[in-house]
């Protein structure tokens, strides 16, 4: 069996421990974040960014490991401190974006999709860049589960925040594409919250009332990896289509417009980053490693990264189609007409979907 990362504690057995637990740690999480709250807006050369769990931060690794922002503050002739905070959850990360707390909030389209119609007019929340393309899977461990149809009220799906997370608006747009868009929240009563590490363990060991995980890599192959009943059931790129950006980055209009140095040295360090990882992928396996502390494989991390299905790439690519589907599910109040909507126009980001 492959190890967890991070280190996990013992799987969740109770659906309304585990939400407490969730609920404990994000109001810790934010708390902490949010002693910034009463401060004065910073000036250029300070930059604070809120992440996740999985590799589908590791451009965001790599930039820290490398100090690639610094490195890109110090062309455009300033000094840029980076703060890292790490969340669970798109409803962690936007209370935290929103609060103050934070200048780039790290989680999946969904999320954004939800802070941008928000802040449409106020704060004017839109994305910043994508963190790559990366195929996320549902994975059980119940073997009567071939498809999402055969979920029953026995069953719990355990995903990193319920209604607002990329893998709930994911599992609401496969449902609705079986059901019909009536239909889209079927299965939303088996859903539940739990950071992917503690889900990951539970489906490895089994036992639990969780028996589906809608996760992102590493935690969806160590799955496949550490129990011989786990199967994926649903792959995000087959319910969108084809490859797609389900994890991105995103800022308040304010920051970007009160920090254009601090901001261009960002992006421009991401695609640092992006070249940095296509380029050197055992360098940039190191460079998580480093960063998250982590006992990971190196196997299994290596062929994750080395996956022809995972793109490394800052422009977002194929999200128009989620976020129109959540707007005539009534998710959203304003309508996207295309993915300039939502995300800043920048030139780094040019030619996205």
């Amino acid at each position: 069996m492959h190890p967890i990362e991070p280190a996990a504690p013992r799987p969740f057995k109770h659906a309304r421990f585990a939400r407490r637990f969730v609920t404990a740690f994000v109001t810790l999480a934010v708390s902490v974040a949010g002693f910034g709250v009463a401060a004065p807006a910073h000036a250029e050369g300070q930059i604070r960014i809120a992440e996740q769990f999985g590799i589908v931060y590791l451009l965001l690794n790599v930039a820290r490991d490398q100090q690639l922002i610094e490195k890109e503050g110090h062309k455009a002739g300033i000094d840029i401190k980076v703060d890292w905070l790490q969340l669970s959850g798109g409803s962690a990360v936007n209370d935290a974006l929103l609060s103050g707390s934070v200048d780039i909030a790290g989680a999946g389209v969904g999320p954004l999709l939800t802070i941008w119609d928000r802040t449409r007019g106020r704060q004017n929340v839109k994305g910043v860049a994508s963190l790559g393309n990366f195929p996320y899977y549902l994975i059980s461990n119940n073997p009567n589960v071939k498809t999402i149809a055969d979920f029953t009220e026995k069953d719990r799906i355990a995903l990193p925040a319920v209604s607002v997370s990329v893998q709930s608006r994911l599992l609401q747009y496969a449902a609705a594409q079986r059901w019909g868009e009536k239909d889209f929240n079927r299965l939303d009563k088996l859903t539940q919250a739990v950071p992917h590490p503690d889900a990951t363990a539970a489906i490895i060991a089994g036992g639990t009332e969780i028996t589906g995980h809608f996760g992102n890599p590493p935690f969806q192959e160590q799955e496949l990896a550490g129990n011989p009943k786990a199967h994926i059931v649903l792959n995000s790129y087959d319910v969108l289509g084809g490859p797609s950006s389900a994890t991105v980055l995103y800022a308040t209009e304010k920051f970007r417009n009160d920090n254009p140095k601090t901001y261009r040295a960002f992006v421009d360090a991401l695609a640092d980053a992006a070249r940095y990882v296509s380029a050197n992928p055992e360098a940039a396996a190191d460079a998580y490693i480093r960063v998250n502390h982590s006992k990971i494989d190196r196997v299994l991390l290596l062929s994750v990264i080395r996956n022809p299905q995972v793109q490394f790439r800052i422009a977002p690519q194929n999200t128009l189609a989620l976020a129109q589907f959540m707007y005539r599910i009534g998710a959203t109040r304003n309508e996207p007409k295309s993915w300039k909507d939502y995300f800043f126009d920048d030139p780094a980001t040019a030619g996205g979907s």
